[in-house]
This record gives structure tokens, C-alpha cells and sequence, in this order.
């Protein structure tokens, strides 16, 4: 399931059209990526109603002290002194109809998405209680490195999107030369040692683990071949352009209607699996259907 979630970018203002031009790219990348619509169900969150739905009926399970804790809302509506909408602080429970609608047993996110998908553990336990057996409960599953990268410009924050932060956020159309030169820049410390610690060295703990990441072994066994900041930090760029350009070759040859019917067949897909379970947790609250 590779659901691109649309509704949930609408969290924070955007401008007519942007999330649409957004979710071709996002789209295109997923598809460049290897993604194979086929054997996968690949397709946009508000192709699906049934998401809207059971994410409202979620918010009448989660509380307002749950999602008050939620440490994200926290962090964005603390960076923005203007509007805060309302759907910032509710947005998780509609992440846990995301989960449910497909009996999703296991869920890949990095470590920032744990706090949210424990949330969805506890609506879905709680749902079950009150109204009977309805939900998988889900677990998450975290990988070892590169669970939170991190701003290389500000190692104590998470490289966000969101954030403006040119030097800091590795983009997927950034060119080579741009990647050599972020993380050329990436602040370190000044004592020279290359140690995994992410307390003690944040910066040099970030590199190695986006090492370890793109490289597929281990941050603490890397910083043990390394003496020096200037060679890890070549070797780290050197890794990251070794995923993203093969990347990067692909997105160009992906025309917008082939974009559009991969998602047209995978809404498809998706509703067939989304709209039972939806009608199970309708059954299970005990609203009144609509006779067809």
C-alpha cells in the first residue's frame, strides 16, 4: 500500500493548485523510485473518501489530551506565529483511518511517526472495546539507520521539508553538485573525532547515520574508518548521489498521464479493500444506513 496522503498536506496553508502540482511530483518520484503500480496498490489519500470518513469518525475515539501531546503539532504550531488550523492538531486520527481502512498489521515510518502511530494503537484498542472486534491494531516498524535524519545545518532538528533551511534539506531534484556542496557545509563540531553520539556529536552522528543509510551498514562500525570530517562528509554525498541519481535519470521520462491512470486503477484498488472496512466500523458504532 503507497498511499500519497494530499488531505494531510492541507494541514498547513498552501496555495490553490500547489498540493496538486505536489502530488504529481511526489507521485512521479514514488514511480522513479521502483514503485511498480501493478503488484502494488499505489493512490492519492482524497481519491478515496472512505479515508475522510473513518478519520472523522476516529476523532469522536481519540481524546483532546492524546492529540494535545502529539510532540508534531507542537513543533509546527510553535514555529507559526500566523494561522494554525484546526486540522494541524487533528490530522493524526485521520493517519490512524489511513492505517485501518487496509487491516494494516505492520506500518515502515521513520522514528518521528512513532508517537502517532502508538496514538493509532490506542484509538484502534479502544475502538475495539467499545464497540467490538474491528480493527488490526497496528505496529510500527523503524530501520535501524536513517530513522530520523536530521537538518545538516541544525543537527539537533529533523530535516524537514517544511522548514526553510536551503543548506540543511537535501531535495530529490537538487543536483549533484548542489548535495556535494550541503553536505560539504554540514556543520560538525571542532574536536575532530568522528564518533557516533548522538547526544555529545549530533552533526557527525547525522552524516554516519545517512551513511549507514544510503549505504546499508552500520553508523557506530562506520566512524570507526574514519579520522577525519572532511572525508565523511565526501563519502556520505557520495552515497546519497548513488540512490538519488539513478532517481533523478527516471522522473523526466514519466509522463503526467501515465502518473494519472496508475492512480486512477490504484483509487480503485484501494476503495475495493477501504469501503468494507468502513462499512464494519459503521456496523460496529451502530449508525443508522442508508437502504439501497
Amino acid at each position: 500500500m503507497y498511499c500519497i496522503v494530499d488531505l494531510h498536506a492541507l494541514t498547513l496553508p498552501k496555495e490553490p493548485g500547489e498540493v496538486k502540482t505536489g502530488t504529481l511530483e511526489i507521485a512521479r518520484m514514488m514511480l522513479a523510485s521502483g514503485i511498480d503500480p501493478e503488484r502494488s496498490v499505489f493512490f492519492v489519500q482524497s481519491h478515496v473518501p472512505a479515508h475522510a470518513e473513518l478519520g472523522w469518525l476516529m476523532q469522536t475515539v481519540a481524546s483532546y489530551g492524546e492529540l494535545s501531546r502529539m510532540t508534531q503539532f507542537k513543533d509546527k504550531s510553535s514555529r507559526d506565529s500566523g494561522f494554525v488550523g484546526a486540522a494541524l492538531f487533528t490530522y493524526p486520527a485521520l493517519q490512524a483511518a489511513d492505517i485501518f481502512l487496509y487491516d494494516t498489521d505492520v506500518v515502515p515510518v521513520g522514528d518521528d511517526q512513532r508517537q502517532h502511530i502508538e496514538l493509532s494503537r490506542d484509538v484502534a484498542t479502544r475502538f475495539n472495546s467499545r464497540y467490538g472486534d474491528t480493527f488490526v491494531v497496528p505496529e510500527h516498524r523503524i530501520p535501524e539507520s536513517g530513522a530520523r535524519v536530521m537538518d545538516l545545518q541544525h543537527p539537533e532538528n529533523k530535516m524537514s521539508k517544511s522548514v526553510d533551511s536551503p543548506l540543511g534539506t537535501i531535495d530529490m531534484r537538487d543536483t549533484p553538485k548542489d548535495i556535494e556542496k550541503k553536505f560539504k557545509k554540514a556543520v560538525t563540531d571542532n574536536d575532530g573525532e568522528v564518533r557516533f553520539d548522538r547526544e555529545q556529536k549530533p552533526g557527525v552522528s547525522n552524516l554516519l547515520d545517512i551513511l549507514a543509510a544510503t549505504g546499508g551498514s552500520d553508523p557506530v562500525e562506520l566512524a570507526a574508518t574514519y579520522e577525519q570530517y572532511g572525508p565523511l562528509k565526501a563519502d556520505t554525498a557520495a552515497s546519497v548521489l548513488a540512490v538519488v541519481e539513478p532517481i533523478q535519470d527516471k522522473l523526466a521520462s514519466i509522463p503526467d498521464d501515465d502518473i494519472i491512470d496508475a492512480l486512477a486503477v490504484g483509487a480503485d484498488k484501494a476503495a475495493a479493500i477501504a469501503e468494507p472496512v468502513l462499512d464494519r466500523a459503521y456496523e460496529a458504532v451502530g449508525l443508522l444506513r442508508r437502504r439501497v
